[in-house]
Order: C-alpha cells, then structure tokens, then sequence
C-alpha cells in the first residue's frame, strides 16, 4: 500500500501567463504561488485479481485500463505501466472540483507519485511535475497552464518561470518558518459557493491571448513585483499588486468575475483587506484575500455567511506517507 499527500495551492500573480497560448508567443511566463495545509490524498493498493477498482465521488470497477472513465487516474496508470491489479482511493480536503486551488493537478501529481512508489521507483519534483503537464494538457487536451502541476510538485512558496521553449525554471522565494507563518496570517480564503468549470473560463482566456497581450504581460510583471514584495516582508504590498491583477484578470474574459462576486470584493475591501482575487481561472470557489492580522473577523463578518478558511503555507509539495503491506 502506498499513500502520498499534495497540497493545494494559492496564487499571488502571475495566473494566466503559464497558458501555451501566452508564454510561446510573449518571451515567456511568470507566477508566483504557494502551497498551504489542504491537501488531496491517494491511496493505491495491489488489489486480488487482475481487475481496477478506483474510488472518488464514485467508484469505479472495471476489467480493463481502457474502460476507466477517471480520466487523470487512467493515463496516469498508463504513464506509469500499472495498468491492472489495483485499487485507487482518492481524498480532497475541499471539494475536489470548481474551487480553483488547483485540486486536479494536485490529484495528478499525487497518483504520478504513488503509482511509481508502487513500481519502486521515485521522480523528483520537476519529473513528476512535467508528466502530470503532459497528462491533463497533451494527453487529455486540457486548456489549462502548468503552475498547478508544478508548485503541487515542489511545494514551499515559489517564483516559476515558463520559458517559450516549454521548459520550466522554479526559484523558491526565501522565507523563514516564522516569516512563513507571518504571511500566513495576513491570509484567508472564504469558499463562494459557486462552482465553475475552469476548462470552459480558460479556453475562452486562451482564445483572447492577442487581445489580452497588454493585460498578460502586465500580469507577468506583477509576479515579479510579488516576489519582491514577498521577499521583503511588504504585506500591504502584496495586496495591492493582487488587487491589481484582480482587475486585469477581470477583463481577460467574461466569465472570470460576476456582479456577485465584485459585491464579494467590495465588502472585503471596504472592511479593511488590501486586496484580493478569485483564484484559480475565477467565475467562482475560493476568494483569496490579504488584510492586517486583526480584520479577520471583520472581513469575516462582511462576508457573512461565507466560510472563512485560514490559510497556512507550507514548505513541501507532493510526498510519500506510507509505504506497507
């Protein structure tokens, strides 16, 4: 039995600048993102006959590969070669689905991890990371970017550039365990309530790359300005740069905000956050917000009767929990 844990992650800037689309035509890409303490878990275990049982919302016994609906849990068993005799449990700490902190790369770079300890054989960060791209973008034809994969992959806080030759460069952003924590409680996530297909908001942001080209490259360069002010302690200016990007993500296409959710904002921000966004492609999930420790409970209040989530960052990407028979 093997069982590996990926976080999900959150984004400060940069998102939609790691689409194909984007990086292969502008000279490249930039995000910086973090992964916090909620976390997809797979279990895969040998299972008796030659059959493949896969449990997640459903559950899934079929006799062969090709008769596998999940399709992240199919290729990854194909990419790996354990293509029978197996058992596959998912778990998300979230809904696994429309919240926009990057639950399907998480699962695929999880499985990628568990399904090669089950062969005995360990990738690294960047290996796992580059396959679990190729399953949901070239394998699955996924409209969709790379930082998902990648921060599930190395885990900690990180600057990622994606260069127009498809290569990947990571360059951790230097914060203590106590600078960590400090960042940590300048965050909270308050869960919408609306779901979204990510895949339908972000085809439609990949068809307006041209027309997007001055928002995008402004975006690119708030990632850099994040990870200045994220190396300088700067919290008032990190919202302010994610307040920025919020308003060019707006404007890449119509389904990434609603008047709902521009109320959502403006009571954050009129309650005292410095900034803000929805993450992932946006039209819903999770609202990512930065503020002075002590307006938590106001901002909360604001957003009532929307669930706060705190957020802590972690410094580790996908990982082995156990290993036995």
């Amino acid at each position: 039995m093997i069982i590996t844990r990926t976080p999900l992650r959150i984004s400060f800037a940069g998102g939609g600048t790691d689409i194909p689309s984007f990086y292969r035509a502008h000279d490249g890409g930039a995000v910086a993102s973090a992964t916090i303490d909620r976390y997809v878990h797979v279990l895969v275990n040998d299972k008796f006959d030659k059959s493949i049982r896969v449990a997640y919302s459903r559950t899934e016994n079929v006799d062969t590969l090709d008769d596998l609906q999940h399709g992240l849990v199919r290729e990854a068993m194909r990419l790996t070669g354990v293509t029978d005799a197996l058992e596959v449990h998912t778990i998300a700490d979230i809904p696994s689905e429309g919240t926009g902190l990057g639950s399907s790369s998480a699962l695929t770079v999880g499985l990628l991890n568990a399904l090669y300890a089950h062969r005995g054989v360990l990738k690294d960060p960047a290996e796992l990371a580059l396959e679990a791209c190729r399953i949901e973008i070239e394998i699955l034809g996924g409209a969709l970017g790379k930082q998902d994969q990648y921060i599930a992959a190395f885990g900690g806080l990180q600057y990622f550039e994606f260069h127009p030759d498809d290569s990947v460069r990571a360059f951790p952003i230097p914060l203590t365990r106590s600078e960590r924590e400090a960042l940590s409680t300048h965050l909270s996530l308050f869960y919408t309530g609306i779901t979204r297909q990510a895949e339908t908001i972000l085809k439609d942001q990949s068809s307006r790359t041209p027309q997007n080209q001055a928002s995008l490259l402004q975006m690119r360069t708030l990632a850099n300005e994040a990870r200045a002010a994220l190396v300088e302690h700067d919290w008032p200016r990190v919202g302010a740069i994610l307040d920025e990007g919020w308003q060019l993500k707006r404007t890449l296409a119509p389904g990434v905000s609603s008047s709902a959710i521009d109320g959502m904002y403006d009571r954050a921000k009129a309650a005292g956050a410095w900034g803000g966004k929805i993450t992932g492609a946006g039209g819903g999930g999770f609202l990512l917000v930065i503020h002075p420790p002590g307006q938590s409970h106001k901002i909360a209040r604001a957003l009532s009767p929307m669930k706060r989530l705190p957020v802590r960052i972690v410094p580790e990407g996908s990982r082995i929990l156990f290993v036995g028979r």
